[in-house]
């Protein structure tokens, strides 16, 4: 089972960069046993796109929810690391669909981010308070979702935070970098501001 994998937005990105970036996901909201994987989400359900498309395929949802059970057990850490060996990413996008379901698996991602200091992590998460309480490693950086249930806890004059718009003009108008078509102008390596927009579709 490949557990790091690039969507076609990573695709693109990789492409324009000249650079491998990948990503982790885990089932988008619920797995099918009913645990919820995205346990700050609220608006940003209606908005997901991990809940249609290619990712509602017949063969993409099991492979989402076997690294959700992987991503539980003491080996995780490890399968990962073997695979960043394996693929050589300079950028790993942890959670294309899914959050950081509890502290325990949060650490296992700083565990992994610290055995590989040569790779940047970035993530988008509606996680606010778990993060902020958190000892972040160097080359990990957080985007906070504009429309889960602690949004009250972004303080958008210095936190990173992404909000959805309908058009790149809007996008434009408010202010926000536009990381809809390069992904990686939503981390603080290739965008300064600490606002994040994306365009709805």
């Amino acid at each position: 089972m490949q557990l790091l994998t690039q969507n076609g937005k990573l695709k693109k990105t990789s492409k324009l960069m000249g650079f491998k970036v990948v990503n982790f996901g885990l089932p988008a909201y619920k797995s099918i046993t009913g645990r919820v994987i995205c346990p700050m989400a609220d608006g940003c359900i209606k908005f997901c796109y991990a809940r249609k498309g290619a990712y509602i395929w017949g063969n993409v949802k099991p492979a989402f929810e076997k690294r959700y059970e992987l991503s539980k057990t003491d080996s995780f850490v490890s399968a990962i690391h073997a695979e960043i060996q394996r693929k050589k990413p300079k950028f790993v996008r942890v959670h294309d669909s899914g959050d950081y379901y509890s502290r325990e698996y949060l650490a296992k991602w700083f565990q992994i981010a610290k055995q590989n200091p040569h790779v940047n992590f970035y993530s988008y998460t509606n996680m606010i308070d778990m993060v902020k309480k958190a000892d972040i490693p160097s080359n990990y950086d957080f985007i906070f979702s504009d429309s889960g249930k602690q949004v009250d806890l972004i303080d958008k004059s210095i936190d990173r935070h992404t909000q959805i718009f309908k058009s790149a003009d809007e996008l434009v108008a408010a202010g926000y970098a536009n990381a809809s078509e390069n992904d990686l102008n939503a981390t603080r390596w290739f965008n300064k501001t600490n606002k994040v927009g994306l365009i709805y579709h």
